[in-house]
């Protein structure tokens, strides 16, 4: 047993459920591949990590969505709660009880973020004393969070799904006095926009970094779209053809 666990949010990639802002351009059935694939190279990215893998998932009742897609070694733990907040507080509360000197949750919607980036998260939650680490997302959430200790005030009442995630949380860390280390900043793909960027990401020259990180490989995600570019000559994935 590690001292840190490193939680991926996950949802069973079921076609209708998963990824619906990809579609369009996707389908439903080639959103929830994709999204398969998010969680298939985040899952390795994390392997690679001085942590414990762990996926919080939903729907409690499709445990068995992921099998096959994330390594054996990996714990399973189902989501509880209402509101996004809920889930992060109680995922955060589950695996501290259980042993771990820390966790960071990390959603699976950033498959190429570097792994430098996931080290430099656990190293600093490494040494003594209480700190809140984020990842800054660049629509204004947070892609990762890491803690010691599982403060409610970081999750209560927060406006998830806005602009000001990353804010509201700084602004309560201040109201309890807590450290906060701010990571690089990185992005989610879940929209059309993001989905060309990552398409650009992969097969152009122009690969995208953040002070000296270098992106993951992502190497399921990228087989995919690989071949989603070539079955429609890249007509529905235009810019990331050029």
């Amino acid at each position: 047993m590690h001292r840190c666990a490193l939680g991926i949010m996950a949802k069973a990639p079921s076609a209708g459920s998963v990824k619906t802002r990809l579609t369009p351009p996707l389908t439903s059935e080639e959103a929830s591949v994709l999204s398969a694939c998010f969680l298939r190279d985040t899952a390795s990215n994390v392997s690679d990590q001085a942590a414990d893998g762990v996926i919080v998932f939903t729907p409690a009742e499709e445990r068995k969505s992921f099998d096959g897609i994330v390594p054996k070694s990996f714990q399973l733990l189902a989501q509880r709660g209402g509101s996004l907040g809920d889930r992060l507080l109680n995922a955060t509360t589950d695996l501290l009880s259980v042993g771990y000197h820390s966790i960071c949750l990390i959603n699976s919607d950033s498959p190429t973020l570097p792994p430098a980036i996931l080290l430099s998260a656990i190293e600093a939650l490494e040494p003594e004393g209480d700190r809140l680490v984020l990842g800054p997302a660049e629509d204004g959430g947070y892609y990762l969070i890491g803690l010691k200790n599982p403060h409610q005030i970081l999750f209560d009442r927060i406006a998830w799904s806005t602009s000001e995630v990353l804010a509201h949380t700084l602004e309560r860390a201040r109201r309890i006095s807590l450290p906060v280390v701010v990571l690089p900043k990185w992005y989610d793909v879940d929209d059309a926009v993001t989905l060309d960027r990552l398409c650009r990401e992969f097969f152009s020259s122009n690969r995208f970094s953040e002070k000296g990180y270098h992106p993951y490989a992502a190497p399921f995600t990228r087989k995919y779209l690989g071949n989603l570019l070539k079955r429609d000559h890249g007509r529905r994935l235009s810019h990331a053809s050029e």
